[in-house]
């Protein structure tokens, strides 16, 4: 039974019910490569109609810091992404770079910095993460710079640092993140992991944990710092900062749906090789199901740090048949 705290948690917070995925992989449709990022509007969206959208001029450098200039997607405020998997030539996925963004059945081919980064906004700012996953992350792969909350629902991931991480380079800001209905495999360092002296506020439900560490931290907690490195501060449910009940973890459990109910971590997944290529970007829509034909406009900023100087727990690049990267210093 769920504490009174945490029944309230979720009561407030946690509204969406998508299912648990089940770890398989989306077949691309046809690759997309740009020179720079695509903005994606305030109020639009953009449905990649489950295309490989990836840089013609970047390829991955591991945790080397990069910033939205080296981004395939850039998201102004109440803008959603949607059906789009994010290929292997790219620094950093996805930025919302203000506030208040969605992403709607996104996937990270192959993680490279960050999947997708969050910054900006103010502590009423929400950024929602639907459906979708991402694989091979040496560290992160939703970086949270910025105020507010993130919530996560029905996502997978498979051989990444850590699903989320609340910046704990960045100073005293509080910030928030929920997590539901996520099936993770092999995570190397945490689920999540959040700042204590911030007051920062994980809730955890329904979480699918495949793993072989006998010291798992699905929810890892530190001390921020002002740039220098962030020091641990423990592990586990709390009831304030990592708020969830043994109930909502289940520990190498496949969820229902899923290949086989072996407790085997996996370590492949069905390729995204793609078999056709569009011949040209497909264009963005509003709510409104407006017709406009103009293609997101390419941009091109300056580097920003991703603000987070974890490195203590960067993990070791997974073999995967993937290329292999540097750890992070």
């Amino acid at each position: 039974m769920l504490t009174k705290f945490a029944a309230v948690a979720f009561a407030i917070g946690v509204t969406s019910a998508l299912p648990v995925p089940t770890g398989t992989w989306p077949e691309s449709t046809g690759v997309v490569q740009n020179p720079a990022p695509l903005t994606i509007k305030a109020g639009e969206v953009f449905d990649g109609k489950m295309q490989t959208y990836e840089r013609s001029d970047i390829t991955c450098q591991g945790q080397k810091e990069s910033g939205k200039k080296d981004a395939v997607f850039l998201l102004e405020p109440g803008a959603t992404l949607k059906n789009v998997i994010i290929g292997k030539n790219q620094m950093e996925g996805v930025h919302c770079d203000q506030h208040d963004c969605v992403l709607e059945n996104v996937w990270w081919d192959d993680v490279c910095e960050d999947a997708f980064s969050v910054k900006g906004g103010t502590a009423s700012s929400v950024t929602e993460i639907r459906g979708g996953g991402a694989r091979y992350a040496d560290d992160k792969v939703i970086q949270h710079n910025g105020l507010g909350k993130v919530i996560i629902d029905g996502f997978f991931a498979q051989d990444f640092g850590k699903l989320y991480r609340s910046c704990g380079t960045c100073g005293a800001k509080t910030r928030e993140v929920e997590v539901s209905n996520v099936y993770v495999v092999n995570p190397k360092s945490s689920v999540v992991t959040v700042n204590v002296d911030n007051n920062d506020k994980a809730t955890l439900k329904n979480v699918y944990v495949e793993s072989t560490k006998k010291n798992l931290k699905v929810c890892a907690k530190s001390y921020s710092t002002d740039g220098a490195e962030p020091t641990e501060a423990g592990s586990g449910a709390d009831g304030k900062i990592c708020i969830f009940e043994e109930s909502d973890i289940h520990l190498n459990q496949k969820p229902s749906g899923s290949a086989s109910n072996s407790t085997t971590v996996p370590t492949t997944v069905p390729s995204t090789t793609p078999t056709t290529v569009p011949s040209k970007t497909p264009s963005p829509t509003n709510d409104e199901g407006s017709d406009d034909d103009e293609t997101p406009e390419p941009v091109d900023d300056d580097d920003e740090a991703d603000g987070d100087a974890d490195a203590s727990s960067s993990p070791t690049p997974a073999k995967t048949g993937c290329r292999t990267r540097r750890r992070r210093n």
